[in-house]
């Protein structure tokens, strides 16, 4: 059934992830990086006004028929609610109120979740924090597919089918991967969004419910912003395995396209991103990126050389002690 086509295995590697070293390299050279290390002061308001936009559609939507329910989940609340995703992903680095403010920032977080639907962003933190620790990490680095993902998913009608299924795999993966013990966050994560879920339920009906959920699943899903979860890590070309993407969707993404440099620098916030490649270019410029999220679903879809196994992957030192 698998492999029939493509890869057979990851890109195992035994050199140290490359983000360490540039960041050194590059704070020696331009320590006036270290003034882009501070929070974020629009992130609060955007983030607002988005969980307030998906509420009154909350409402807008209560009386719509179910062909247009969804429609308008996947066009218009997918991506607010992918937006927010990206949100959480930058306040998950503690960018809304700095990172003195740890608790303020983790409730944020919550805040953000609202239209999500889904209790995202407290396990979100608590996974995120070892992608950049351990980029690529076997049995660390969630973000890395399993190997039933890259022995099955490898011709193109199942790669689409993956890529369409990708908030399942991202939600059930570390519960395979690195499954770690439920903090007390999570649960209070959980319970305030059930209680808005039922919240909105009691006041508008089911619709509104079904909205959010669907633009969650269906945003973060088969759709071109989505094609950020392919572009950042996968093996377009060998050698490389981070890449940015520099076009207009970084607008409504928190800049999550310029994924080298936030890995070379995960403490800037998204805003201030664009500023470490206008003071670094030579770091930069010359690299391998991406022009298009869309082509690189239809890429990744396509080229036998792409799929679930074209990720990086090394050991570390702590994997190894668990065993």
């Amino acid at each position: 059934m698998g492999n029939s086509a493509g890869r057979s295995d990851f890109e195992w590697v035994y050199s140290d992830q490359p983000h360490t070293q540039r960041r050194k390299e590059m704070l020696a050279k331009y320590p006036a990086i270290k003034a882009l290390m501070r929070p974020d002061p629009h992130i609060k308001w955007t983030v607002l006004g988005l969980v307030l936009v998906q509420f009154l559609a909350c409402w807008l939507v209560k009386g719509l028929s179910w062909r247009w329910l969804l429609f308008w989940a996947y066009a218009f609340g997918g991506c607010i609610n992918h937006s927010l995703t990206l949100a959480i992903h930058d306040i998950s680095h503690n960018t809304a109120f700095g990172t003195n403010f740890a608790s303020r920032n983790r409730w944020f977080a919550i805040f953000a979740n609202l239209p999500i639907g889904v209790p995202y962003a407290t396990s979100f933190k608590k996974y995120h924090v070892d992608h950049h620790r351990y980029l690529a990490g076997d049995g660390l680095d969630v973000d890395i597919p399993t190997n039933f993902e890259g022995w099955f998913f490898c011709t193109p009608a199942r790669k689409l089918l993956w890529l369409a299924l990708q908030p399942f795999f991202y939600s059930l993966r570390p519960l395979y991967v690195n499954p770690k013990a439920v903090t007390r966050m999570e649960i209070l994560n959980t319970l305030v969004q059930l209680a808005v879920n039922l919240t909105i339920f009691a006041l508008w009906g089911i619709k509104p419910v079904i909205y959010l959920l669907g633009g969650t699943f269906l945003g973060l899903g088969l759709h071109p912003i989505s094609g950020h979860f392919v572009a950042e890590h996968y093996l377009f070309m060998k050698g490389h395995e981070t890449y940015s993407y520099y076009g207009p969707l970084n607008w409504i993404t928190f800049n999550a396209g310029y994924h080298m440099e936030h890995h070379d620098f995960p403490s800037i916030p998204g805003c201030y991103l664009p500023l470490v490649r206008k003071i670094a270019p030579e770091y930069y410029d010359h690299l391998p990126q991406h022009h298009s999220w869309v082509k690189v679903l239809w890429d990744f879809v396509f080229e036998d050389f792409l799929g679930p196994y074209a990720r990086v992957k090394r050991t570390y030192k702590l994997a190894e002690d668990r065993l």
